[in-house]
């Protein structure tokens, strides 16, 4: 009978390291708030990116909670710094994530937690994470109550390369719909597209967030065995699947 396999101490991988979470609505936000937290009191000289060119208006607030409004970088960030009691270099990035940008906010050794709602832009940060050697990404999302969807599925995927190797499968591997997404990114989107989205459950957001989370964790101590979790809250169902 094989025992079960003791985590590492997650200081070892994440000292030093840039941790990246990119887009701040109702997933990102309770991630890059658990993250700062977590961060802040381990001692591991890490520094936090917050990255989003969109900006938390009144009618977000039905799933997520901002202190308050303007971009959600800058927000978000002045307010983990004050919770954190500066013990965390927490810096804001108020720009979508872009091919022409890509590769300055995504670098080596950087952990990406991406918690954006539309696949062109995984599809951008998974392409990039694929010339890096050493990078670890973890992708949430879940479905908008529309088109016959009760809004209660979520997937989480992790992306990992060590040594300019794919540890783990890329996002566009097993999915079609990132590897050709019929969406546009939000820099491609005028003002009146950008205002339109779809309805999504808070409870979902709080479990796909929690699922990433725990990848995070996961990974950072060596535990990681698998690499996609599909999840559904209504039916209390959450399966890791481990790729070849």
């Amino acid at each position: 009978m094989k025992g079960i396999r003791k985590p590492r101490d997650p200081l070892r991988r994440l000292t030093g390291r840039s941790i990246k979470v990119i887009g701040l609505g109702g997933i990102g936000t309770p991630v890059a708030q658990a993250v700062a937290q977590f961060l802040a009191y381990q001692n591991m000289n890490s520094t936090l990116f917050l990255i989003d060119g969109d900006a938390f208006e009144e009618r977000n607030r039905a799933r997520v909670l901002f202190q308050s409004p303007g971009n959600k970088a800058m927000s978000k960030a002045l307010e983990l710094s004050e919770a954190c009691g500066g013990a965390l270099s927490i810096i804001p990035v108020p720009k979508y994530v872009t091919p022409g940008n890509v590769h300055r906010l995504v670098e080596e050794r950087d952990c990406v937690l991406l918690a954006v709602d539309n696949h062109a832009t995984r599809r951008c940060v998974s392409n990039r994470c694929c010339k890096l050697n050493d990078v670890a990404l973890i992708s949430g999302g879940n479905d908008g109550i529309e088109d016959g969807k009760d809004g209660t599925f979520g997937n989480v995927i992790v992306h990992i390369r060590e040594g300019g190797r794919n540890v783990t499968n890329p996002l566009t591997r097993f999915h079609p719909e990132i590897a050709r997404p019929g969406d546009k990114r939000p820099d491609e989107l005028g003002c009146a597209a950008l205002a339109q989205s779809s309805p999504q459950l808070l409870f979902t957001n709080l479990s796909v967030a929690s699922t990433m989370l725990g990848a995070f964790y996961s990974w950072s101590t060596g535990a990681l065995e698998y690499e996609e979790v599909f999840l559904d809250i209504v039916q209390g169902r959450m399966n890791p699947l481990k790729r070849c």
